[in-house]
């Protein structure tokens, strides 16, 4: 990328407009708003850390995640490029009438954008008619910038401008059709376009961005949800949120989401959404069953990866983090019900060819018969101690589905793995710290409840006596900052059974209960 202060290459030029949407100087926070952009930023740095100097003034005017819509000013204005890569790994690019310059579709966010995402997808179709639903996700990137240019633009006195900034945000974007479409030139300072090879995209930032993300040009899921049956007959439905900004609000769908740069399969992509959506959930005979098609917000075309598991309990004892709720249904009963498309077929498909459909499940999982009992959860904790005796404790993000703006330990939830290699990996990928199990030893147990209804957890606390690294944030959409806390004068907020275990510590004790006096 260009560090700011720096000259721009010729080809990392964009095309101008009268627009002022998007001025990070705007008294009144523009769409995407500051903590969007932020968090665009965050997940980029994550990324690409030695970048983060280079970007520091467009931090600066974003202000803090805890500061509200608007930080420093700063004069500057937002845009966004897109990258479209068709199946011959080939990147679309468009001639400039004035200059000539190769580039690929790019201009300034306006008030109608939703997000970034949505900018540029909507300047690909603006500039060369190709529509979002002819575009998807790449596994490499996925909603993610690629890349992030400074770009400093001179004064115009004519034209009143003042020197500013200008903050591209270059997103990536698999072409789903082969042949591609064909290309109907709109914008009418385009004169031209081609379609380039990526050892010759214009831009020397983006080009070795995309060089070096290991792309195919082959579109792929990058979604996973799961379709839960009880091997009776009757299958498991999420009510989603009816309100702005969740993809197919009001309907009922599958669980799941979308995957994330830390998860290294689809179906890691998948226990993770569980555990944030419905912790304590537990499927038997996880497996693959099969590939559809939806439409994002955008518009995109998105690949999602179903996959089936069998359950058995009464989703009333579940703590629900996200939707409104979770019911049985019977495939008759699905005509009534507001779904998700395509959902419909997909759960008479797999009823039709059901071997277990109005039977017992082969291998029930150990619920009471009214299927009430809900199993125990577990979750591992790091606890760590510097040469002062201080504690180590990370601020969750504002928006994690569980404490967030709050301070807790290094932690994880135990999926299909031993505590020992769900500690040492969440230590990895949340902070860049290595950790030998041969070092480490349980200290503490804490059986903890959040509510009467909720799934109760065996939140086991690991210290290490040694380890490699310094804490880093590399995970920045669940943790903001690692610090390092004196035990007698612990942050405020913290999570209460971390504070609990914390003490329990101190004190020699190696098991503290939690929340079970309200529980019926």
């Amino acid at each position: 990328m260009t560090p700011t202060g720096a000259t721009a290459d010729p080809a990392d030029r964009r095309l101008e407009t009268t627009t002022t949407v998007g001025t990070i100087s705007n008294p009144e926070p523009a769409t995407p708003d500051s903590v969007h952009l932020r968090k665009a930023v965050e997940a980029y740095l994550g990324r690409h850390p030695d970048e983060r100097e280079a970007l520091s003034k467009l931090l600066a005017a974003l202000g803090r995640p805890d500061d509200g819509p608007s930080g420093t000013p700063l004069l500057g204005h937002v845009t966004c490029s897109a990258a479209v890569v068709d199946h011959d790994l080939r990147v679309l690019h468009i001639a400039h009438r004035g200059t000539g310059a190769l580039l690929v579709p790019a201009g300034h966010v306006e008030a109608a954008d939703r997000t970034l995402l949505t900018a540029a997808l909507r300047k690909v179709t603006e500039a060369t008619g190709i529509p979002a639903s002819a575009l998807s996700l790449t596994p490499q990137f996925l909603g993610a910038p690629a890349d992030i240019i400074v770009d400093e633009s001179a004064a115009r006195p004519a034209k009143g401008a003042p020197a500013h900034r200008h903050y591209d945000f270059r997103f990536v974007f698999y072409l789903t059709q082969e042949p591609p479409p064909a290309v109907v030139l709109r914008d009418e300072e385009v004169s031209g376009c081609r379609w380039l090879p990526l050892g010759e995209v214009a831009s020397p930032s983006l080009r070795a961005k995309l060089l070096g993300a290991g792309l195919d040009g082959r579109p792929e899921p990058v979604n996973a949800s799961v379709l839960i049956h009880d091997g009776a007959g009757r299958y498991l439905l999420h009510l989603r949120d009816h309100r702005p900004g969740i993809w197919e609000p009001g309907v009922f769908a599958l669980l799941g989401g979308g995957r994330k740069h830390t998860d290294r399969t689809l179906r890691e992509t998948l226990l993770r959404e569980l555990a944030e959506e419905v912790p304590g959930l537990r499927l038997e005979g996880l497996e693959p069953y099969a590939v559809e098609e939806a439409t994002s917000e955008d518009g995109l075309r998105i690949p999602l990866q179903v996959f089936t598991g069998r359950w058995r309990g009464n989703p009333d004892r579940l703590p629900l983090r996200e939707g409104v709720l979770l019911r049985w249904f019977t495939p008759d009963q699905l005509e009534r019900l507001r779904l998700s498309p395509g959902l419909q077929d997909l759960i008479h498909e797999h009823a039709s060819h059901s071997a277990t459909a109005g039977e017992p499940p082969a291998s029930a999982p150990p619920w009471d018969e009214d299927g009430t009992t809900v199993l125990n959860g577990v979750g591992v904790h790091l606890h760590l101690e510097d040469d002062d005796g201080r504690v180590l404790l990370g601020l969750r993000h504002p928006a994690s589905a569980y404490a967030g703006n709050t301070w807790h330990f290094l932690a994880g939830r135990c999926e299909q793995e031993s505590a020992l290699t769900c500690l040492v990996r969440e230590a990895w990928e949340e902070a860049g710290l290595v950790i030998d199990p041969a070092d480490v030893e349980l200290v503490h147990v804490v059986h903890v409840v959040d509510s009467p209804d909720g799934q109760p957890l065996l939140q086991l606390v690991f210290r290490a006596h040694r380890w490699k690294g310094v804490p880093e944030v590399r995970e920045p959409d669940k943790c903001l900052a690692w610090e390092w806390w004196p035990r007698h004068e612990l942050p405020d907020p913290i999570v209460p059974y971390a504070r609990e275990a914390i003490t329990g510590i101190l004190q020699g004790r190696a098991y503290t209960e939690l929340g079970w006096e309200a529980r019926p």
